[in-house]
């Protein structure tokens, strides 16, 4: 079995409930780390990638429809928001007119089965935090759920590692603590251990398409499940061209050694890496983290691997308490579901505009979902209306919480139409009906208040 630390992780595991597959995974990725595996992937070792646009693609109607008539949407609803100070889903934050997350992905779900005169199950990914909250949210919706299929399924979890002698640790003050999600790359796992992957394969869907439920722009696009199911390929990712705030974040490439397709996330980069990292002009391409893959292939695969996927290893250190940086160090085990792309040959990338990447990850990013620079129309789909979505920066000493900066835009958010950029500095309260035009600053040594009706302008 190895390690006495493996020895006692898999049996807390085990203790848990866990399934067997779940807790072989975690064992393997557990002799990685303690082989001194850190994941890093050096850029010498890579090369960038051009790809196709989504536009070019030839895909007729009659293709689109049958692609979708057999596709499955999953969600990944997992995350708790507590970057943004939540401890529920985010998914059931209020996004727009009363409606979270979760009600417009519902809604957008429902218009495009009566528009195609489709199944289209939805399936959320919960973890053991947000399942409860999330299924009763979606109870008001009775025609939601398929017949035959269940409306989640749920990750796996596994015990946080203490960083020195790769044992988990004990931290009877909050036991939840000791445990930590394995990553969303855990859907490949928890599909074949729930039984959810021969399920769908038997009820005669084909593929299935994943995103994030903080991205209201990742809709199961007709032409993109016609492009994938004519392509052939076993596994695709949207991918979108970088920007500059997606600068540190990871990217797509292609290894030398073999040619594969791979992703580098920020936490497999090396320091000495980092300037080539945040090359724009060099790695132009970021994912979207919308994914599809073939449910056969998927099988096949898994089948042929006793189970286990073998993707690349993220070693992610943080705190016990995460709110307590003098809580002992943790290691958590964790994979990306995007790194799959190198498990499978024959994977492909395609290049979709940036309205199918709309993700929410502060609180800069509600405030541009809330605001006007997207309409939400009678399909649930967002429609960006204005000319560029602005950059934000509010100040994370008053904004970063969503308690906080709702406070601070008690009537909503301003017009961000006309907006170029947004920079707060300082505490600001923002009246009813505020207008920004351009690229506007706010500096303040002391809390000030935008009167009702301002138009702020540079």
């Amino acid at each position: 079995m190895g390690s006495p630390g493996l020895a006692k992780a898999m049996a807390k595991m085990r203790d848990a409930g866990v399934d067997d597959v779940a807790v072989q995974t975690f064992a393997h990725y557990y002799r990685q780390l303690e082989h001194g595996e850190t994941g890093m992937i050096p850029e010498d070792t890579i090369e960038p990638v051009d790809i196709p646009s989504i536009h070019d693609a030839e895909v007729s109607d009659d293709e689109a429809h049958a692609a979708i008539s057999t596709t499955a949407v999953i969600k990944l609803n997992g995350g708790l928001g507590t970057s943004m100070g939540m401890d529920r889903a985010k998914s059931l934050l209020c996004v727009r007119k009363g409606l979270s997350f979760l009600d417009v992905i519902a809604r957008q779900i429902l218009h495009m089965r009566k528009t195609y005169d489709v199944r289209l199950p939805l399936l959320l990914m919960n973890s053991f935090r947000t399942s409860e909250d999330s299924l009763a949210a979606l109870e008001r919706y009775q025609d939601l759920p398929v017949e035959g299929l269940p409306l989640e399924f749920l990750q796996n979890r596994e015990p946080r590692l203490l960083a020195d002698d790769l044992t988990p640790v004990e931290w009877p003050k909050d036991p939840e603590l000791e445990w930590c999600p394995p990553g969303h790359g855990d859907i490949y796992t928890a599909l074949l251990d729930t039984g959810l992957l021969d399920l769908l394969i038997e009820q005669g869907y084909e593929r299935v398409f994943v995103s994030n439920s903080d991205n209201l722009g990742a809709v199961p696009d007709e032409k993109v499940a016609g492009w994938f199911a004519k392509s052939g390929a076993p596994f695709a990712i949207e991918a979108v061209r970088r920007t500059p705030s997606d600068r540190k974040g990871g990217h797509f490439a292609r290894r030398k050694s073999d040619g594969r397709l791979i992703l580098r996330e920020t936490a497999q980069t090396r320091d000495e890496d980092k300037v080539a990292l945040q090359d724009l002009s060099r790695h132009k391409y970021c994912s979207t983290n919308n994914i599809w893959f073939d449910l056969k292939a998927l099988k096949k695969v898994l089948t042929e691997r006793d189970g286990i996927l073998g993707l690349p290893l993220i070693r992610n250190e943080k705190t016990v308490d995460p709110s307590d940086p003098k809580t002992p160090k943790v290691i958590q085990i964790e994979t990306a579901m995007g790194a799959a792309i190198e498990v499978f040959e024959g994977s492909q990338l395609i290049e979709v505009g940036r309205d199918r990447f709309v993700p929410v990850k502060t609180t800069n990013d509600l405030l541009v979902l809330r605001s006007d620079v997207y309409d939400i129309g009678e399909d649930f789909v967002l429609d960006q209306v204005a000319e560029v979505v602005p950059f934000i920066d509010l100040d994370s000493d008053y904004y970063k919480y969503v308690a906080n900066f709702d406070e601070r835009f008690p009537e909503g958010a301003p017009s961000l139409r006309k907006a170029s950029s947004l920079t707060v500095n300082g505490d600001w309260t923002f009246g009813k009906g505020v207008q920004v035009i351009g690229a506007v600053e706010l500096d303040g040594a002391s809390a000030e208040r935008v009167a009702p009706a301002t138009v702020l302008s540079d």
